[in-house]
């Protein structure tokens, strides 16, 4: 089966962000297909890397990035979301004159078109979160 995840809550606001990150794992692992991982809304917190979480504590944007690097995921934070939110990666920090960068490895940035298609693409549209 094909699935498209969208992940709409932060990753230490709620356990929604964590439910999605072990049900994308346990899906790959027993062979299905993962067609894109949207973060939205309060989600795209998940994708930035200044995320320091306590050294006894998960931290879920290395989970994610480490999960894209190996089973070759397609994740993207919402563009509207991330720039409400201070995410940005090369392209939106220069195009909004903004000095810094931080989206997180694996992750990228693009328009909610993305999770459109990923639906029409994808068996299955799950939703973790709001």
């Amino acid at each position: 089966m094909k699935f498209t995840i969208q992940i709409s809550t932060g990753p230490y606001t709620h356990q929604a962000s964590d439910t999605a990150y072990k049900f994308t794992r346990a899906a790959l692992e027993a062979g299905h297909e993962i067609h894109r991982v949207f973060f939205y809304h309060d989600g795209v917190n998940n994708g930035t890397s200044f995320t320091v979480p306590p050294q006894d504590d998960r931290n879920l944007q290395k989970l994610w990035s480490e999960l894209a690097e190996e089973h070759n995921l397609d994740m993207v934070v919402c563009v509207a979301a991330a720039q409400r939110r201070g995410i940005m990666d090369e392209g939106e920090a220069k195009k909004n004159g903004i000095s810094g960068i931080n989206i997180a490895p694996g992750f990228q940035i693009s328009g909610l078109g993305q999770l459109i298609e990923g639906g029409v693409q994808s068996d299955r549209l799950l939703v973790f979160g709001d």
